[in-house]
């Protein structure tokens, strides 16, 4: 820990004095969970004392929501290469071509997932109002982002039913993703019962659930 420590003034020092606590709190995040990481550790890992971590974040939590925004905005960008505007099919095959990328991407994102599935429950339990407002007008923009990329896939899709669809995906997510990092005796037991790996049953059931809900939507011109 850096005994020497002198405070960032100019914007541009606070700015790199944030960017770097964040990238370190992302690198972390792609070793263990969320809720092992400890505000302690990762101020040591930045070098850091923990009271001068907290004069650039408000809180361990804080910190974590401003990565989540940044690794949504990452995923969005991948999301946008992958879907493919205006494709036919028969029956409901293009919503589940659409359903079938979101959910394929996000199992690839790891991280993304995991904070997702912990945002409601502890991310923003303890924020300052100024921090709740940053994140949450943030979370308005990807979400009308991602909300915009499928109306381009499934243009009858009204943009209430995009955004309807949007929003979620964010709670689907969030509920799927702790049945997908099961503890080693719940998978265990699940490989017993004859159940399908984890992974898999995250990826299947975010697109099936999605399918039915954008096939949904269309057919109820929302």
């Amino acid at each position: 820990m850096s005994t020497g420590f002198q405070r960032a003034r100019r914007p541009e020092q606070v700015e790199a004095r944030r960017a770097t606590i964040l990238a370190t709190a992302t690198a972390m995040l792609r070793e263990r969970p969320v809720a092992a990481i400890s505000l302690r550790e990762l101020s040591d890992r930045v070098g850091l004392a923990k009271s001068n971590v907290l004069r650039y974040f408000d809180s361990r939590e804080a910190i974590f929501l401003e990565v989540l925004d940044e690794v949504w905005r990452d995923w969005l960008s991948v999301v946008a290469d992958a879907l493919v505007p205006a494709q036919g099919g028969s029956g409901f095959a293009r919503e589940e071509r659409v359903a079938a990328t979101i959910a394929r991407t996000l199992q690839g994102d790891r991280v993304l997932c995991e904070l997702i599935s912990s945002m409601g429950a502890v991310l923003e339990r303890n924020i300052s109002v100024e921090s709740a407002r940053r994140f949450k007008q943030r979370a308005v923009v990807n979400t009308d982002r991602l909300a915009k990329l499928v109306r381009e896939c499934v243009p009858e899709l009204s943009p209430g039913g995009a955004a309807h669809f949007s929003g979620a995906v964010f709670v689907l997510v969030a509920g799927l993703w702790p049945f997908a990092t099961p503890t080693d005796a719940v998978e265990v037991v699940r490989a017993e019962m004859g159940a399908a790996p984890a992974a898999d049953f995250f990826a299947e059931n975010l697109t099936e659930v999605l399918t039915n809900l954008l096939a949904g939507l269309v057919a109820r011109r929302r």
